[in-house]
């Protein structure tokens, strides 16, 4: 499986430096100032954060159903308390919102990988990943695939995780709303790190996470009340993990899940979901 692991990321780095998105064509920076800087005309992408403020910025399109790929390196050394993500979101009220979260670590400890749902405003459907890698020492691709069948995160290639549309039991599906790409860097200490224990040491800004490579090429724009998928014959809007991805998933669950919403629920009522993703 790791060697595998280790040809895929190869050929992935190939294929998103052949599609990648120019910045400065697909994205604006929304806060923090000069914190958040375009470079490399374009091709590169640095958020920081200080003891004034994080950064971040968000995609120019809006989108409803899309396949979208995304490089970061992340903060290295101590970064404790810090949090990195890159998501999508669509307006208040009551957003619905699909969510990378990246959560800093003291040297030398695993990066933890939260990801969460919301649909309607209500999320509390967390995951969390050891990464079976440095994701501070190279660039990495992070993807979100979002379609009216399911919702699959997958990193360099292998998923982490599925969220099937089973709105036919009950369960709450976003796809109603266009939601934007956004990323951020920004204060979490009082929860990113061991729960809260561990704070940010400021000696240590500023803290600084890296992108390139934003892939938004297969996705459906929404403009004015149209979506730009004038058929349903692309192939990532019926996409679904086939018996391969499947397997793999079930390895990065055996091996690197170190939460989920499903088994550590304070309820005796468990969501009808968490009956196919536990």
């Amino acid at each position: 499986m790791e060697e595998y692991i280790s040809t895929l990321f190869l050929v992935l780095l190939l294929l998103s430096s052949l599609v990648a998105g120019n910045f400065y064509h697909e994205v604006d920076i929304i806060w923090g100032g000069s914190r958040g800087k375009i470079l490399n005309k374009g091709d590169l992408l640095n958020l920081s954060m200080d003891k004034s403020s994080g950064s971040g910025f968000q995609s120019k399109n809006q989108y409803l159903f899309c396949k979208i790929d995304m490089q970061l390196k992340l903060v290295p050394g101590n970064s404790a308390g810090t949090a990195t993500a890159y998501y999508l979101k669509s307006v208040e009220p009551n957003r619905d919102e699909i969510d990378f979260e990246f959560l800093g670590n003291l040297s030398g400890d695993p990066y933890i990988v939260q990801t969460n749902i919301f649909t309607q405003g209500m999320g509390m459907k967390e995951q969390r990943i050891y990464l079976w890698f440095d994701p501070t020492k190279d660039f990495h691709t992070y993807s979100i695939l979002w379609n009216p069948q399911n919702i699959v995160f997958s990193v360099d290639g292998i998923p982490i995780r599925e969220f099937k549309n089973l709105e036919s039991r009950g369960v709450p599906f976003p796809k109603n709303k266009p939601m934007r790409m956004y990323a951020s860097i920004w204060n979490a200490e009082d929860w990113a790190t061991r729960g809260g224990r561990v704070k940010i040491d400021w000696s240590q800004a500023p803290f600084t996470a890296s992108y390139r490579n934003y892939n938004g090429n297969n996705a459906c724009v929404w403009s004015s009340g149209v979506s730009s998928c004038t058929s349903n014959n692309l192939a990532w809007l019926s996409q679904g993990l086939d018996w391969e991805s499947q397997k793999r998933l079930r390895w990065v669950q055996k091996n690197y899940m170190i939460y989920n919403y499903c088994t550590k629920l304070n309820t005796q009522v468990i969501p009808p979901e968490c009956s196919i993703i536990s």
